[in-house]
């Protein structure tokens, strides 16, 4: 029974790390006196746990809530680094929050039931399976702040996420194995709900994808397209003159659809200038099982296909795809990291939440790139001024990697460089492989 909350920090020290540790630990107990907030710290007793680690013990009591929350959210990161620093990984923090239920002996018929599994509740939200206490909305303003909560509130999970997500490198990786995940959103819904950002934002045409609120513009008339084909026609014959393409290749007659689409083609009328030309003695040396599918009708389809709408159809496709190649790509990624960490004693599922991590800022600077360029743009801010910024996050990146590298794995610089190297090579030859996987599969679905 305390005044205060407690938090409560367990020390796991590899054991040719345990003589420097004492030392530490013991100017560490003395600084931590000296606080502001903190009452006092009362070190356990010491012990060893079932790997060989030494284990120490202590005890932080606060005055009060906030003085807690300062320490959350300020002090132990603090100590991490701290620790990261000076032991360079020999050191693993665990820690947990005590507080005092008042209603811990109180009769069951005079403490509030969670309505929802009929817990008794000992705060605003239920701590069996967290839902309000409250049982309806007071009013509309209720309903929207419950819609939009994450977005509007300074202290939300949402910006307690992303804020680290873009500042820290690896900080979230970190914190989640550490076991510090209640203030953060979910590793998944965040990737998930950053990629869709990055896609509405990168590819979202309100002209195009929402016609209906946009008056249709003009249809040309027959003499601007009749003007538009002779100046194509007058370019041509300038070019030809000129020697830069034969006058073999100058149409013979040009057609008008009712699109105001031009076509060139010759005296039998058939359509010329088409590049798709595919010869099945350039297919025989593939594998049996793909030259079935690798056919060269199939393949002169496509190509007509895709000369006639310009890729559209197949770009359309291509961008369906590139979501499912992205989460194809990180568990393939998590396997390097396995593989360049194998003494590290991580799970499989370890490796894979960092490029969740990595991939969900990955997302988050691109759509802020972009954003900035439209901003700036609306803005008439002088060009040499966006480029640089660009360039500025851009660089950004591969920083990010390499110091999200260090603060996970808690390895040296030299190291961490080489295994950032290979990892670099891997992601890449792994990124143009999903792609292309991409690009075949959008190409044959049209």
């Amino acid at each position: 029974m305390q005044s205060g909350p407690l938090y409560e920090a367990t020390f796991f020290v590899a054991t040719t790390s345990v003589r420097n540790f004492d030392d530490w630990f013991k100017t560490h107990v003395r600084g931590v006196l000296h606080e502001p907030g903190i009452i006092d710290c009362n070190v356990l007793s010491s012990a060893t746990d079932q790997d060989g680690r030494g284990r120490a013990t202590c005890l932080y009591e606060f005055f009060d809530d906030e003085a807690l929350d300062v320490f959350l959210r300020d002090g132990v990161e603090q100590l991490d680094d701290e620790l990261a620093a000076t032991f360079e990984g020999q050191v693993e923090l665990l820690g947990r929050v005590l507080r005092e239920d008042p209603q811990i002996d109180m009769p069951a018929d005079e403490a509030s039931i969670c309505l929802n599994c009929g817990a008794r509740l000992a705060g605003q939200y239920c701590g069996s399976c967290g839902q309000r206490s409250r049982n309806r909305l007071i009013s509309l303003w209720e309903l929207i702040s419950d819609a939009f909560g994450d977005l509007l509130e300074i202290d939300s999970r949402l910006w307690q996420t992303l804020i680290p997500l873009l500042r820290r490198p690896g900080q979230l990786t970190h914190d989640y194995l550490q076991g510090r995940r209640v203030r953060y959103m979910p590793p998944f819904r965040m990737y998930l709900v950053l990629s869709l950002l990055f896609f509405v934002v990168a590819f979202f045409d309100p002209h195009e994808d929402l016609g209906l609120l946009f008056e249709p513009a003009p249809e040309p008339t027959a003499e601007e397209i009749a003007a538009e084909l002779a100046v194509k026609q007058e370019i041509l014959e300038e070019l030809a003159e000129e020697g830069i393409i034969g006058s073999a290749d100058l149409p013979t007659g040009v057609a008008v659809n009712e699109s105001g689409l031009n076509s060139s083609i010759d005296e039998q009328g058939a359509e010329v200038g088409s590049e798709c030309d595919i010869e099945a003695s350039g297919l025989e040396d593939l594998p049996d099982w793909l030259a079935r599918r690798l056919t060269p009708e199939r393949l002169q389809r496509i190509c007509e296909q895709t000369e006639i709408d310009d890729g559209r159809a197949l770009l359309d496709k291509l961008l369906d795809n590139i979501p499912a190649a992205l989460i194809i790509l990180l568990p393939l990624m998590a396997m390097v990291l396995k593989a360049l960490y194998p003494l590290s004693k991580r799970y499989y599922v370890e490796h894979l939440l960092f490029f969740i991590h990595f991939h969900a800022f990955f997302f988050l600077i691109l759509s802020l790139q972009i954003l900035f360029t439209r901003l700036a743009a609306l803005l008439h801010v002088p060009e040499v001024i966006s480029i640089l910024t660009i360039v500025a996050t851009s660089l950004y990146v591969p920083v990010y990697l390499f110091v999200a590298m260090r603060r996970v794995y808690a390895q040296g610089r030299l190291i961490t460089s080489i295994k950032y190297i290979v990892l670099v090579v891997a992601y890449s030859l792994g990124f143009f492989t999903t792609m292309l996987g991409a690009l075949a599969i959008a190409a044959f679905s049209i």
